[in-house]
């Protein structure tokens, strides 16, 4: 009977780590499908990182992009564990599939493309529930949320912390090609996710702590 009920525990837990990751993965490609890509708001981190390339150096994204993933998620397998890479491909996945469903479908949010401020406000939360609950489902939507754990690993700062750290260094990177009017919407954007990111995930330690408590 123990066996049966932790095995029972351990499929309760994969499915709820499963659905998080479905959930955030849906939540975080909608909004940068529907809202980013039709606004033109650019990204920080690793998609940041991709169109610096591309505009100074004519690296092509399909080749830049698996190439800082595979950096990122190499420097983290070191610190985070092959969990964290076997649930990052079950989130890799389920975007694409969610990117290859939202290109099928008429957009589903009106043109704020002359609402930049509400753009970027609404963006940012989709954004930050989106990968907070990807990586409360131990995954990560990209090289950024590898990128950002790995420093929180090594800093022990609060997660928020460190996707502004990476996030606002490629954005201050990209003023030398993209106008500041861009790029302060890409800041709201980005001061709006990650505070949701951390709150996200942070939440489950919280959770977990109270729940410790209770049991003892």
């Amino acid at each position: 009977m123990g066996s049966w009920k932790l095995l029972r525990q351990n499929l309760s837990v994969l499915g709820r780590k499963l659905a998080l990751v479905i959930i955030g993965s849906a939540v975080l490609t909608f909004g940068i499908h529907n809202i980013h890509e039709v606004v033109g708001i650019t990204e920080g981190g690793v998609i940041g990182a991709l169109l610096l390339a591309n505009h100074w150096l004519g690296v092509p994204a399909s080749i830049a992009s698996p190439i800082l993933d595979i950096l990122c998620y190499a420097f983290a397998l070191r610190l985070l564990g092959v969990g964290f890479l076997g649930w990052s491909v079950v989130s890799s996945a389920a975007i694409a599939a969610f990117y290859a469903l939202w290109e099928r479908l008429p957009n589903m949010v009106p043109d704020l493309t002359a609402l930049p401020l509400a753009a970027a406000i609404l963006g940012g939360i989709f954004v930050g529930v989106g990968a907070g609950l990807v990586v409360r489902g131990g995954g990560s939507a990209g090289g950024d949320d590898a990128l950002a754990l790995s420093i929180q690993k090594l800093s022990g700062w609060k997660l928020a912390r460190c996707y502004l750290v990476s996030d606002l260094s490629v954005l201050l990177l990209s003023l030398s090609y993209i106008p500041v009017s861009k790029i302060a919407f890409s800041l709201i954007t980005v001061m709006i996710s990650s505070p949701l990111i951390d709150k996200i995930v942070s939440w489950r330690a919280e959770e977990n702590s109270v729940n410790a408590v209770a049991e003892a």
